[in-house]
């Protein structure tokens, strides 16, 4: 069947069966970017809201931790289901059902009264928003192939490392306005925005004939086999263990930033906004690079270049300026190597790639809670902390990304 217009594709439609091939457009990146970006952006706009949040519901700043603990729990084990399930019954089922349970869980945080009803939202929320993170890998995985794949994954990369530079200072204007209920409001907004821009403008990309069975055993063996195959399990553990540098320096950085070089809390949410240009820079060159060096080639010398930044944090650890000079090549490194070691990962495995996006996800998320637990039971100074987990995750990840051909 022809498309009389490239980009606009009825929702009833299945892609996949479309003679016309899906162009890259900027429409189509904002579209797979926001997705995989919602979940980062639901979970750091609250962190402003705190005092106000702990005010409300009777609670201490430190019990409302659990808020973030149990989101990043229920995401992590949601996305192991749902990449399976996205590979039997399609992408557009879970995607919506997905947009669904997270307005359902921000509804029930925005009107929670209470610090137990506010984490049971935060549950939903997460087994909503886990859909759409795994998803918009394994649609793009649908979509395109070679360098197009590169760059539509870049840019998730991009929008999943920005969305919590940018999202403490969008929370802390919409609960200075209108109150921090209004934040669950707005990104429930969102979802419900891309979720019908989707369904308008792309719908279905996984076709019956590229879809495989769905059982228990299935799935283990699915898993199984990822975990045991080099293709997938060397860049992808090595990204993982970058992933939970970046989010190990998100949960120190107030201590950091604050506490050690006494920053004000707006001062922190420009620092934070300031390392989203970074990010941007690395995500647009990495995909350019890899065209004439190759993606192992550049994926290795972005791990180098944060393994760098982050022993850099040794030299001056009183000195601000020379902190930045660190985070900033750490992120260059990063940026370079997420999206490069993503499509890398994800590649081989076409008819898998729900299932082996959800176990990228879940690998990423293990990582983060790893990092930030050892970071946190080290009983050292934050700047001390970071320090040693970064460079120890990342000379881990090094060594991993040796394996990657």
């Amino acid at each position: 069947m022809e498309t009389t217009e490239h980009n606009r594709l009825p929702a009833q439609e299945n892609v996949a069966t479309m003679k016309t091939p899906i162009r890259l457009t900027g429409e189509l990146l904002f579209l797979l970017a926001g997705f995989a970006a919602l979940g980062a952006l639901a979970t750091n706009i609250i962190l402003p809201a705190f005092p106000a949040m702990a005010s409300d519901l009777g609670a201490s700043v430190t019990e409302l931790s659990a808020t973030l603990s149990s989101f990043f729990l229920a995401f992590a084990l949601g996305q192991l289901f749902v990449g399976p399930l996205s590979d039997r019954f399609g992408r557009r089922r879970l995607v919506m059902a997905g947009v669904v349970l997270f307005v359902v869980g921000s509804a029930v945080c925005a009107m929670s009264h209470t610090l137990s009803v506010l984490i049971a939202g935060r549950i939903v929320q997460a087994l909503g928003v886990c859909a759409t993170s795994v998803l918009s890998r394994a649609i793009a995985r649908d979509l395109f192939d070679g360098d197009e794949l590169a760059r539509t994954l870049a840019m998730i990369m991009v929008a999943m490392a920005a969305a919590p530079g940018f999202s403490p200072l969008l929370g802390g204007l919409f609960s200075s306005f209108f109150g921090w209920r209004a934040t669950f409001g707005f990104v429930a907004i969102l979802a419900v925005v891309l979720a019908v821009h989707y369904a308008a403008r792309l719908g279905e990309t996984h076709g019956a004939d590229n879809r495989v069975k769905l059982s228990i055993g299935a799935i283990l063996s699915s898993y199984k086999q990822l975990l045991l195959d080099r293709r997938f399990i060397a860049p992808a553990l090595s990204v993982s263990l970058v992933i939970g540098t970046l989010y190990a320096f998100f949960s120190m950085a107030p201590a950091i930033l604050m506490g050690g070089f006494g920053l004000s809390s707006l001062q922190l949410g420009v620092f934070f906004a300031a390392t989203v240009f970074v990010v941007f820079g690395a995500g647009f060159t990495a995909p350019r690079l890899a065209r004439f060096k190759g993606p192992a080639f550049v994926g290795r010398c972005g791990i180098v270049a944060a393994l760098a930044g982050s022993a850099g944090l040794f030299i001056a650890p009183d000195n601000f300026v020379a902190f930045c000079v660190s985070q900033t090549v750490f992120l260059l490194g990063m940026g370079l190597v997420n999206p490069l070691g993503t499509a890398i990962a994800l590649h081989p495995f076409g008819k898998q790639a729900g299932t082996a996006s959800a176990l990228l996800g879940f690998l990423q998320m293990s990582c983060a809670a790893a990092a930030i637990t050892v970071g946190a039971s080290l009983g050292l100074p934050a700047y001390t902390s970071f320090a040693l987990v970064a460079t120890g995750a990342l000379a881990a990840s090094f060594l991993v990304f040796l394996a990657v051909k």
